[in-house]
């Protein structure tokens, strides 16, 4: 019998975020049968790879955020990596990202500079304060988040300091609307055709304009260029294989 497909199967997903809301964000969308490529920087990658409890040199919510994903290595510093990254773009229907403000733009590959290679993108702006406004530039975690908004403030004894949640509850809820921005945005974009469209909810943006199984990362990105190889679970050791990007 076939492998049942997802609802979502055909879609290609690039998720460029670090941590947790961003990316768990395209952890959804593999959930439903998109195709996801997660894209890291040489040097370590995604910082989740060394958060938390470790089972044989993995992180255990590395293994959670990234399952269902590919997993490849670019440096958005210089001009191969740049280059590679608006080539994957060109065959993509969404980016997630949750750089501050400005930075992708600084490297030639902002949403602007994306959408001239495909006018169809679907591109998710994950940050604590936005794209705009005093706080836009400052780096933002969940924990700010929850204390800033007054949660942690009315949770816990009355009697007691400010309480945070033991769990990762403002990313979990960025990346839920998140979600919801994304799918808002396809459905825009494959509806209507030409027009742009944004949609904004807690830390996300979604912008869209009009017009894309499943693999798990293994070990840590190396340099510019390389790829997991397909494993039915991850693996601390890693198997990697020299990738190109398509033409």
């Amino acid at each position: 019998m076939s492998e049942s497909r997802g609802a979502l199967d055909g879609l290609t997903v690039l998720d460029l975020a670090t941590l947790a809301a961003g990316p768990w964000v395209a952890t959804f969308l593999a959930e439903f049968g998109a195709d996801v490529i997660k894209v890291e920087q040489p040097g370590g990658g995604d910082g989740m790879r060394r958060f938390g409890p470790q089972k044989d040199g993995v992180g255990l919510m590395w293994r959670s955020t990234s399952r269902n994903k590919r997993c490849v290595t670019l440096n958005f510093r210089v001009p191969e990596g740049q280059d590679l990254l608006r080539r994957l773009a060109a065959r993509a229907d969404v980016v997630i990202e949750n750089f501050r403000p400005g930075t992708l733009a600084g490297w030639g590959i902002g949403y602007e500079h994306l959408r001239a290679v495909n006018r169809g993108l679907v591109m998710l702006h994950v940050t604590g304060f936005g794209q705009t406004g005093p706080y836009a530039p400052r780096p933002g975690f969940g924990t700010l988040a929850e204390a800033m908004s007054g949660f942690a403030h009315v949770t816990g004894p009355p009697d007691a300091a400010p309480t945070l949640p033991p769990l990762a509850l403002a990313d979990g809820i960025a990346a839920a609307f998140g979600t919801y921005a994304v799918m808002i945005a396809l459905y825009h974009r494959d509806r209507h055709g030409g027009t742009t469209s944004s949609a904004r909810c807690a830390a996300a943006r979604a912008t869209a304009s009009p017009t894309r199984r499943r693999a798990t990362p293994t070990g840590p990105p190396t340099g510019t260029g390389w790829r997991c190889r397909a494993a039915p679970s991850p693996s601390p050791s890693g198997s990697w294989r020299r990738w190109s990007a398509p033409s």
